[in-house]
């Protein structure tokens, strides 16, 4: 085996400097990747593939965006596309192995310090899905690789701490670690002969000027790395995949912004003034009417026993006020403009040979539903995503099919020109992409762990205990309907069923829980079916999927 260790290095993109440690890691070296792999081809035969993973993004926010609009109308647009769960990390391992929590083993945010296995990055790493993330058998079968940004909750380092292992499949790994939730004063990583080399990237004096702050931004160094690689990647033989995993819009996580003034948002300096400044919207313009759901009565939510009688209410906090709402909204809005400017330059860097794709790793809410700041339900602020895709042989037009980021996974690997591995749950939306009425699934299934079992969650500073408060559940997706499965008894090894279900065919949102509506209940009936066909899918690791858990979602 090799050795991982922290080296020194020239600086980084945007101005980083590096330290030395004396820290050493062994770096994991893996043997072929399960199936057969094909060998390694030229671009002339297999293409590039580009994905922009935004972090929180909401559907309110697509229409700030003029690159979602420009890929909306050269390429695919999948308005039925969800998570696994709304939540970082667990979202985030789905997406990498095209498998579900239960497989994944990742249910959580963090590992409370080590001390619970169930989140995180020692879940993603004690559960074997580094070595099962499709990135392994691309690079395997000839790609070269890329990361660049937010990879996963407590993968990180800090001066005086041991270093993460290099984690295999990634021909380069510019992992940006978490202190980039503010804005400014972070490291990343590099990999050079599985040494890690970190590269500090200073903030500059609250003194210095706006262009100054906006060249040290995270957003702006997780660019930079981004178009850097396109450009090597386009002047090789060898096609290349490159993950660009941006934190905008997320909040910052510390209660003090970097410089004074920084709202819970923070964008760009260049982005924080004139009514322009929110993107194709005025800001303005951007107001409670945008976020469906808001201001609605919640006490017609409370969840149902199969009885119909009134389950334990659990969204009892208070509701975000409308003027928090908006100036959080508004913000977020500010923050995803330096996103649209590097997903533009993107698409004007990469050649006709590349897909290029946009999704986020879950939504966010700002007071629908009676609820607070965050994220983590099954309501559709909180699970739908956009997801677009651009390139050659792809259709434009809106899709029918009903995906989820578990398909992703085998997507990259039929574009690859490999078969997908067994033991992903998600299906290729490869045929979909060059025939747009292609309908093959049908309902999305998400999975939820409560946050109380692990605790010291990121967001906690500003979402307070309301990702504590939402039960664990069970939930399937329609593009008409959701009925969700809640656990409401907190305790473990201890469950208290409460359902939900909502038709969106008369509203855009959980307007009213009508689990016991005798007018639903062959809708009703049909999604508890589905609801018992997922239970029995249990595989858990590289287990092969059956073909019944694989059709569940048709």
């Amino acid at each position: 085996m090799g050795a991982c260790l922290l080296a020194l290095t020239a600086c980084g993109a945007a101005g980083g400097t590096t330290t030395p440690d004396d820290d050493v890691r062994p770096a994991r070296v893996t043997g072929t990747a399960i199936g057969e792999l094909q060998p390694a081809a030229s671009r002339a035969t297999r293409p590039n593939i580009v994905v922009v993973m935004l972090d929180d993004f909401s559907m309110d926010l697509v229409q700030t965006m003029r690159s979602v609009q420009r890929m909306r109308k050269a390429g695919a647009s999948y308005p039925h596309a969800f998570v696994t769960d709304s939540l970082c990390c667990v979202s985030r391992s789905s997406f990498f192995t095209g498998q579900y929590p239960h497989q994944t083993g990742v249910r959580t945010n963090t590992s409370n310090q080590g001390t619970s296995m169930l989140g995180g990055w020692p879940a993603f790493d004690t559960h074997g899905n580094p070595e099962r993330a499709f990135n392994v058998r691309l690079q395997e079968s000839g790609y070269t690789t890329g990361f660049v940004g937010k990879f996963l909750n407590e993968y990180e380092w800090s001066p005086g701490r041991a270093l993460p292992p290099v984690v295999p499949g990634w021909s380069t790994f510019n992992t940006v670690f978490g202190s980039a939730y503010d804005g400014w004063d972070f490291a990343s990583t590099s990999v050079v002969d599985q040494r890690m080399q970190i590269t500090q990237h200073p903030a500059p004096p609250a003194s210095a000027s706006d262009a100054a702050k906006d060249q040290a931004y995270a957003g702006t160094v997780i660019g930079d790395l981004a178009l850097d690689f396109v450009a090597n990647g386009e002047a090789a033989d060898a096609p290349y995949f490159l993950e660009v995993a941006l934190y905008a819009p997320h909040n910052r996580t510390q209660p003090k912004g970097h410089y004074p003034g920084d709202p819970l948002f923070p964008p760009m300096f260049r982005d924080r003034e004139g009514q322009r400044s929110c993107g194709r919207v005025s800001c303005a313009k951007l107001t409670v009417d945008d976020l469906p759901g808001y201001g609605d009565e919640r006490a017609d939510n409370r969840p149902r026993t199969r009885k119909g009688k009134k389950a334990r209410a659990w969204n009892t906090a208070s509701t975000l006020p409308a003027a928090a709402a908006v100036r959080d909204l508004r913000d977020r809005a500010r923050m995803a403009q330096s996103a649209d400017r590097l997903v533009t330059k993107l698409l004007a860097s990469v050649g006709p040979d590349t897909y290029v794709v946009l999704t986020s790793d879950n939504g966010f809410h700002l007071g629908q539903n009676g609820l607070g700041r965050g994220k983590g339900t099954p309501y559709d602020t909180d699970v739908r995503v956009p997801l677009l895709i651009t390139g050659p042989g792809v259709v434009p037009g809106k899709r029918k099919e009903v995906t989820s980021n578990i398909d992703l996974a085998p997507t990259f690997e039929e574009m690859a020109g490999l078969v997908p591995a067994p033991f992903r749950s998600g299906t290729s939306l490869a045929p979909t992409l060059g025939q747009p009425a292609l309908v093959r699934q049908s309902y999305a299934f998400l999975e939820h762990t409560q946050q109380t079992l692990t605790g010291n969650d990121p967001d906690a500073a500003f979402t307070g205990s309301e990702l504590d408060r939402i039960p664990s559940y069970t939930a399937v997706r329609s593009r008409t309907a959701l009925l969700v499965r809640l656990d409401l008894d907190p305790r473990p090894r201890k469950t208290s069923w409460g359902y939900e279900f909502y038709s969106y065919r008369t509203s855009p949102f959980e307007k009213k829980n009508n689990v016991a509506n005798p007018r639903r209940r062959d809708e009703v009936a049909l999604l508890m079916g589905k609801l018992a066909a997922f239970d029995t899918c249990r595989e858990k690791g590289d287990e092969a999927v059956s073909e019944a858990c694989r059709t569940v979602t048709r």
